[in-house]
């Protein structure tokens, strides 16, 4: 009888034990291949079970030999799936021209999805000759490429693609939607042999191996293009081994990573195990073929004891206080655990945010370091309500900015920075680094910030008003902002610029003037904000050679062809403002027609062909006097002179608009504050030099740099 039991329970052990290691990577009773694809768990064919959600439902398609599985939520044929956090699709040729059968998509969109194009493994690639190729979110220049073609054509072809007839550009991290465009320039060489311009995302590895001419792309209505996936809306009790509770997603044997910010995680098995991390049972520890499961049960019973019972009623007894002593040992052991977790976790956090590299770059600073404050998380979750959706004032691509209030009674504004990649946290440290070096009434001033939490947190002075670009857009009928705000924010601005080019200890570049980047206080006093890609540079050096970053519309053409920029890179992007605030046009005129979509070429049109009043704003024409309109204008149309070296510093540009408020206060004076109507049709004259300098205010001189 004990022999039989012995081999039963063995029996049901190797039972067991077997079931784990032919454990599957699909959800039991649901379809686990179409064709020659494996769909592993999350993803999933059939019934609402078998998949995480909708995004990650995959249908076969039958009708092909073999089948062929697609995401259903985006439609793109599924080439291969894999655990680690990736998935390989087949994805269309998204832009064409002059290309014959060729479709002219332009735009993906998978906001609210789980899906990215992998910044590791896809390019953004353009084929062609003399094509300008880029990619745009929201109206934001995020990535871009050249090509160039030589006379040989077919060399071109047989070229890498590196700017020959092919250009390649890197896919930032996290990129769910996008606009693809395609402009063409002339650079010489015979591109009507090649009229047909393409572009697309592509897998980096298979454009390699498998694309020996980049030109016979234009046949292919898809190439394979790599997604990174993750998983959302869904709740994890581990963040080291997790249990299988109802309350874990991930399953037993794993290691799960969790994103606090975005709700997201990802699983994966603990060392020496392999299998699906996304199934309860589905990591198992690896052992070859050769290992052998020895398995002795032994249970030994004393017939005809009446000590028997005695005896397993004492060790039940001591089974049961030592159980209970176990339980108290470990919650005990738990919380010492969690304690000493949270701390390790805060650390690991301040470290990956850059902190030890931030405390180096401040303290070998002489800024006013001493100012800037670090926050604990709790202080600042306190001062946003845990980061309410109502607290919410501004989002862009840097992160979410929170109105809070502080403990001394201080509004903040606090900047929640997104998932931190490399090129992130490089630019959170430049914004501290440079902030702390500023100290100026026109800069917005940094108080602290945090680095404990998943993603760093900013602290800022809380600017009431708004963005420039909101009043000179929205037309605030309450408080519009008459001609008077408008010379007065512009100098002051250019008397910012002026100061970090010139007047701080290290010159900085500002790198993305616009008006959304301009704040306006209390007293609608403009601060310049948004220091993210700004840069030092040293005093005796021209230039910086850096990857293209900036604001479609405000770009400098020069920076764009040579990645070049200057500090007359600063002073075109001020010229755009400028423009903005004499016409009230946004950068990119949408309503015109295709040939005239830049504001700064359709400005210096207009005032070639003294049309300049059509395109100026009704308040101006009403409020300005005809002289400083001139002036103004013509100051704008030298900043964005396509030769950077023909435009004028921003000390310049400061000291003439000053000089213009002076002279508008002195002609104001004399005239008592009477209103002087002017004639539209006689608002531009010629645009040289010498007649705008003598209609102006008599007395040049009257703004000195001291004054500025």
């Amino acid at each position: 009888m004990i022999s039989t039991v012995q081999w039963l329970l063995q029996i049901s052990l190797l039972l067991w034990l077997g079931k784990g290691l032919a454990a599957t990577q699909g959800k039991p009773g649901c379809q686990e291949r179409c064709g020659d694809v494996d769909i592993p768990y999350p993803f999933g064919i059939g019934s609402a079970g078998c998949y995480f959600d909708e995004w990650f439902e995959v249908t076969c398609n039958n009708s092909t030999n073999p089948p062929k599985p697609f995401l259903k939520g985006i439609n793109l044929e599924v080439l291969n799936v894999s655990l680690d956090g990736t998935i390989r699709v087949n994805n269309p040729v998204l832009l064409s021209q002059n290309c014959s059968g060729k479709p002219s998509n332009d735009t993906q969109w998978w906001e609210g999805g789980p899906f990215s194009f992998s910044d590791t493994y896809t390019r953004f690639t353009a084929v062609g000759c003399s094509v300008l190729a880029y990619f745009v979110q929201d109206n934001t220049l995020i990535g871009g490429c050249m090509t160039f073609c030589t006379k040989d054509v077919t060399a071109a072809k047989n070229a890498s693609c590196y700017g020959l007839a092919c250009c390649q550009t890197q896919v930032p991290p996290g990129l769910l939607s996008f606009t693809a465009k395609l402009d063409t320039f002339s650079d010489g060489s015979a591109d009507e042999q090649q009229p047909c311009k393409y572009a697309f995302m592509v897998d980096q590895e298979w454009f390699i191996s498998n694309v020996p001419d980049p030109h016979t792309v234009k046949d292919m209505e898809y190439v394979p293009a790599v997604l990174d996936w993750r998983i959302y809306n869904a709740t994890s009790n581990a963040s080291t081994s997790n249990p299988n509770t109802s309350t874990s997603f991930c399953g037993n044997n794993t290691l799960c990573s969790t994103d606090n910010q975005t709700l997201s995680l990802t699983c994966s098995c603990l060392p020496g195990h392999e299998g699906n991390p996304y199934l309860p049972q589905g990591c198992q520890e690896y052992r070859s073929k050769n290992d052998s499961y020895n398995i002795n049960i032994g249970i030994s019973f004393t017939k005809g004891t009446s000590e028997i019972p005695i005896l397993l009623r004492s060790i039940i007894a001591i089974g049961a206080l030592g159980t209970l002593l176990l339980v108290i040992s470990a919650w005990w052991l738990y919380k010492v655990l969690k304690r000493r977790k949270k701390i390790k976790y805060k650390k690991k956090c301040f470290i990956r945010n850059g902190g030890l590299l931030l405390e180096q770059q401040l303290s070998s600073s002489k800024g006013n370091v001493d100012k800037t404050k670090l926050f604990t998380s709790k202080e600042l979750e306190k001062a946003t309500d845990h980061y309410n959706e109502n607290r919410v004032i501004g989002q862009g691509g840097q992160g979410t900015v929170y109105k809070g209030m502080l403990m001394d009674g201080r509004i903040v504004a606090v900047k929640k920075l997104k998932i931190m990649s490399d090129s992130k946290l490089e630019q959170f440290i430049n914004e501290v680094v440079i902030l702390c070096q500023i100290n100026h009434r026109n800069v917005v001033k940094l108080l602290g910030c945090c680095l404990e939490t998943e993603v760093p947190l900013l602290v800022y002075e809380f600017i009431p008003n708004g963005t420039l670009s909101e009043h000179i857009h929205g037309q605030n009928e309450e408080f519009p902002i008459t001609w008077e705000m408008r010379l007065r924010i512009a100098t002051e601005v250019a008397g910012a610029l002026s100061y970090l080019h010139s007047a701080a200890s290290v010159p900085i570049y500002h790198r993305d003037i616009k008006s959304t980047n301009i704040l306006l206080d209390d007293k609608y006093r403009a601060k310049v904000a948004d220091f993210g890609i700004s840069k030092f540079v040293a005093i005796d050096q021209t230039h910086l050679t850096t990857q293209v970053q900036g604001t479609f519309g405000y770009l400098d053409p020069e920076y764009f062809q040579s990645s070049q920029f200057t500090e007359k890179s600063d002073v075109y992007s001020f010229g755009i403002v400028l423009i903005e605030l004499l016409t009230g046009k946004k950068p990119i005129l949408s309503t015109r027609s295709e040939e005239w979509k830049s504001l700064a070429s359709y400005f210096i049109l207009s005032m070639k062909k003294d049309h300049l009043s059509d395109l100026l704003d009704a308040r101006v024409i009403k409020e300005g006097r005809k002289e400083d309109i001139n002036e103004i204008a013509f100051l704008a149309r030298r900043c964005i002179n396509l030769n950077g070296k023909k435009r004028p510093t921003m000390i310049e540009v400061a000291m003439e608009l000053e000089r213009i408020r002076k002279c508008q206060g002195d002609f104001k004076a004399q005239e008592n504050f009477e209103e002087i109507e002017y004639n539209t049709t006689e608002l531009i004259g010629p645009w040289d030099v010498t007649s705008i300098s003598t209609d102006s205010c008599l007395n040049t001189n009257a703004s000195s740099s001291s004054d500025i």
